[in-house]
This record gives structure tokens, sequence and C-alpha cells, in this order.
């Protein structure tokens, strides 16, 4: 089979590693080219949008749809949303048919729910609302969790100096 004249691109994913152990994993998520979609943060507060809203509300619904995890912190950016999400990964987050899910999985649900229920409210068909990939943290204790927490928390205060800032 002839080798392709792109670069391979390296996968973001710990090599190795089971995205559906049990644990706690902290997510990033952008939107397409970084677009102020979500909102805008006026006096330190963060103004969502129809679509802002959206995907605060998909994101709480996840554990009606995927069993076996359960959510923790979660904000919604202008450019971006942060949340810290726990899979189960035993029997007791397995689904009915036995099936544990992987962080992929539920990211992607998310991602693809949220962009229909954004599409459907404005009315375009064909808007692109994320980047194609998202960035994960595994998080190997409490205080790694306790300190991903407040960052979260504090998210919006620090706009300014967030690593996604940028002006509309």
């Amino acid at each position: 089979m002839p080798q392709s004249s792109f670069p391979q691109r390296k996968s973001p994913r710990l090599h190795g590693y089971n995205y559906s152990a049990s644990g706690a994993y902290f997510v990033t998520i952008c939107t397409h080219q970084r677009q102020h979609l979500f909102g805008h943060i006026t006096d330190g507060a963060m103004l969502r949008t129809q679509a802002g809203e959206i995907a605060a509300e998909r994101w709480y619904a996840l554990p009606e749809h995927h069993s076996g995890i359960e959510l923790d912190a979660f904000i919604v950016m202008p450019n971006h949303v942060h949340g810290i999400m726990v899979l189960l990964g035993d029997a007791v987050g397995a689904d009915n048919a036995g099936v544990v899910p992987t962080l992929g999985t539920v990211i992607g649900s998310y991602k693809s729910g949220v962009t229909r229920r954004i599409r459907e409210a404005l009315g375009v068909d064909n808007l692109i609302v994320w980047q194609g990939r998202y960035h994960d943290h595994i998080i190997l204790d409490e205080q790694g969790l306790n300190t991903i927490r407040e960052y979260v928390q504090n998210n919006v205060a620090l706009w300014q100096q967030d690593t996604f800032y940028s002006t509309p």
C-alpha cells in the first residue's frame, strides 16, 4: 500500500492507557477556530449565548445517556469548555449491555449532541462548532483533582490569562 505524503498526526492520548478505566479526567474542548460561540465575559461574569446554554445543558445530561460516569466541576467559556468527568469503569459503570464507556465515546457523543442542538436552535445546518480534537488530562490524586477544580472555578476571573484567551 502506498505511503501518504501527508505527515501523520501523533495521537494526543496517552499510549497504552485504558480510557475506559476508572478514574477522573479533566477535559478541555475548544470551538472551531476558537470562535466566541458560547458567549462573552463582562465584569467578571460569563454571559452565555443560546449556544453556551446548550453546551452546558448537554454536559449535565451526559449521565442520562452514558451510565458509568459522574460529573464534577464544569465551566463554559466564550470559546471552550472545561470539565471533570469520572468514569466508573467497572460493572457499576457498564450500560445495560455490559459496555463501559470510554472517555472518547462520551466526548464524541457530547460534541455531536451539542452540535446538533446548536444547529437546530440557530437554523444553520452546516455550522462547525468544535475543533476536531480535545485535550484530556488524567487526574492521578486528590490534590490534582482539587487543583483542577480550583482552576475551573476561577477560569472566568482569570480569562485574560487563560491559554485560550482571545478577543472576538
